[in-house]
């Protein structure tokens, strides 16, 4: 006799989904209020930095109000790149522990972009997952524009 495996596997794809949700955020990020910056000294245009500022959601799918990130940076002639922590601040005030790492040009007034995924949260997020990337605009005063998409899954947890 043969088993059937569709009605399990749609239950199972439909309790995925309804867990799954879809990120849409755009994020309007202030200058870095700390930015020490050390210059490497083996060739020119080589430096380290590390940077520290807030940002607030402008508009978003998921419910997040603000954040504040902490990352390394490294410029290396043409080229940035840098890694770092993003703690959001949901509406209800729970928190989303994000991981991320940017790439791009030196040039402030070129394009960046970064990946990032999310390794936890607290209250109702807490056993959040996801991942995706962002598209930012640096400005000359070092405030900056994001817009980001990607997929959250509550693992074990409930959102309502």
């Amino acid at each position: 006799m043969r088993k059937s495996y569709f009605v399990p596997l749609c239950v199972l794809l439909l309790g995925l989904a309804a867990r799954a949700q879809k990120v849409d955020t755009k994020w309007s990020c202030s200058k870095p209020a700390q930015n020490p910056m050390l210059a490497v000294g083996d060739v020119p245009d080589h430096s380290y930095a590390l940077a520290q500022g807030t940002c607030n959601a402008t508009a978003g799918t998921a419910g997040e109000k603000s954040g504040a990130y902490t990352e390394f940076d490294e410029t290396w002639k043409e080229r940035h790149t840098g890694h770092g922590r993003f703690n959001v601040t949901m509406d209800n005030g729970d928190m989303v522990y994000y991981v991320y790492e940017t790439m791009g040009s030196a040039d402030p007034k070129k394009p960046a972009s970064n990946k990032w995924r999310i390794v936890n949260g607290t209250g109702k997020y807490k056993g959040m997952k996801g991942s995706g990337s962002c598209k930012g605009t640096r400005h000359e005063d070092g405030s900056s524009e994001w817009e980001c998409t990607g997929a959250t899954s509550m693992g074990n947890a409930t959102k309502s």
